[in-house]
C-alpha cells in the first residue's frame, strides 16, 4: 500500500511539474533604423499552466527604444504586442514570438510596417522567394569566394550538385528543417546563380501571416549562423560585376486574380502598377537601384513592364497562370533581398485592390 502511495505522489508531482513547466518566449522585433530595419529579440521566461502555444496566451512586453531608434532617453518604453506565435525548434519548452512594435500610448510605432496592412479578410496570398549570401565571417566573402580572387564565372551554381559548385548545403538543410520543424509553410530551396547564393520560398494565405514567416524564417537563418561562424549578407549587390544580386520575388493574388479567367483583368491589374512606380520602389528595400539595372534578369529600376514568362519584367505573368485560362497570380521582380515583406505586401495591396 505505501509503495503505491508512493508511486502515486511521485505520478502527481510529475504531472503538476509537467502542466506548470516554465517555458522561454522569444519575443522578436524590428527595430527603428531607417531604410532597412533589424531583427531584435530578447527571451522572456514564463510559467504557464498547460500552455497551449497561442497569442491570446501571452502578455504584452516593453523594451528600451532609445537603444533601438524608437523612442528618445526621456521617454523610451516601447510596446511588444504579441502577433503569432511558433515553436522554436532549437529550445526545450521554447517558442518564437513575432510582435508588433506599439507607442506607450497603444498606438502603432511609426516602424511598423504591419499595422499599415490593409487585408483583414486575407484575400491577399502572398509567396515570397527569399535569396540570400552566405559569408565568410573571416574572409568577409560569399562561400566559393577565394580570398583576393573569384571563383569560376557564374551559371554552373544555379541548382548545381557537388562539391565542385555547390557551397553551403549542410547549413541551408539545416534551416529548412527549423523552418518546417517551426510550423512555417515552407515550400522550397535552392543554390541560386552566384556562388554562395541560396533561396527559400515561403507562401501564406493573407499579407500579414506572409510577412511572419518570412521574419521568422530570417531570424531563424541568421540565429544559425552563430553556430557555423558565418553571416547572412541581405544586400541586393554585396558582390559588384557580372553577378546576379538578390532578390524577393513577391508573388501574389486575390480573388480576382485566381478567378477572373481574363487575359484583359490581368492586363488592367499590371497596368495599374505604372503610375505607382516610385511608390513601390520607395519600399521595396535599400540599394535596390544596384541589383535593377536592366541585366541579370531584372528591369531597369527607372522603368516599368510587364509580360508572360518576362524575367526581365517588372510584373511577370507566370506561363502557368496563362495555360489555366489566366486563373492563377502574378509575381513582382523589383523587391529586393533587404525588403520588408510587410511593406512590399501593403503597397501592393493598396495599389491592386481597387481594381475590381
Amino acid at each position: 500500500m505505501y509503495v503505491k502511495y508512493f508511486i502515486f505522489v511521485e505520478l502527481t508531482s510529475y504531472i503538476q511539474l509537467f502542466i506548470m513547466a516554465k517555458i522561454k518566449l522569444e519575443y522578436i522585433w524590428l527595430d527603428g533604423y531607417y531604410p532597412t530595419q533589424n531583427m531584435r529579440s530578447k527571451t522572456k521566461v514564463e510559467e504557464h499552466e498547460n500552455f497551449q502555444g497561442t497569442v491570446e496566451e501571452l502578455g504584452n512586453w516593453s523594451f528600451d527604444g532609445s537603444s533601438t531608434k524608437q523612442a528618445s532617453g526621456g521617454a523610451s518604453d516601447c510596446i511588444l504586442k504579441p502577433v503569432a506565435i511558433y515553436p522554436d525548434p532549437s529550445r526545450i519548452n521554447g517558442y518564437l514570438v513575432m510582435t508588433e512594435v506599439l507607442n506607450a500610448d497603444g498606438t502603432a510605432h511609426e516602424s511598423n510596417g504591419r499595422a499599415t496592412i490593409e487585408d483583414d479578410d486575407n484575400d491577399f496570398w502572398f509567396g515570397f522567394e527569399q535569396e540570400y549570401f552566405i559569408m565568410d565571417s573571416k574572409t568577409q566573402l560569399p562561400l566559393g569566394f577565394p580570398v583576393g580572387g573569384y571563383p569560376g564565372p557564374q551559371g554552373m551554381y544555379y541548382c548545381s550538385v557537388g562539391g565542385k559548385n555547390t557551397f553551403g548545403r549542410d547549413f541551408v538543410e539545416e534551416h529548412a528543417d527549423l523552418c518546417i520543424d517551426a510550423g512555417l509553410n515552407f515550400e522550397g530551396i535552392n543554390q541560386e546563380v552566384a556562388s554562395g547564393q541560396w533561396e527559400f520560398q515561403l507562401f501564406a494565405k493573407g499579407a500579414k501571416k506572409a510577412g511572419d514567416e518570412i521574419w521568422i524564417a530570417r531570424y531563424l537563418l541568421d540565429r544559425l549562423t552563430e553556430k557555423y561562424g558565418w553571416y547572412i549578407e541581405y544586400h541586393p549587390k554585396p558582390i559588384k560585376g557580372d553577378w546576379n544580386g538578390s532578390g524577393m520575388h513577391a508573388n501574389f493574388s486575390n480573388s480576382i486574380l485566381r478567378e477572373c479567367g481574363s487575359a484583359d483583368k490581368y492586363a488592367e491589374i499590371c497596368e495599374a502598377f505604372r503610375p505607382f512606380t516610385k511608390e513601390h520602389i520607395a519600399v521595396y528595400g535599400e540599394f535596390n537601384d544596384q541589383r535593377l539595372t536592366g541585366l541579370h534578369e531584372t528591369a531597369s529600376i527607372n522603368d516599368f513592364s510587364w509580360g508572360v514568362s518576362d524575367r526581365g519584367a517588372s510584373i511577370r505573368i507566370p506561363i502557368i497562370a496563362v495555360e489555366k485560362g489566366y486563373k492563377g497570380w502574378l509575381e513582382d521582380r523589383r523587391p529586393s533581398s533587404n525588403g520588408d515583406p510587410y511593406k512590399i505586401a501593403a503597397r501592393i495591396i493598396k495599389t491592386v485592390k481597387p481594381v475590381k
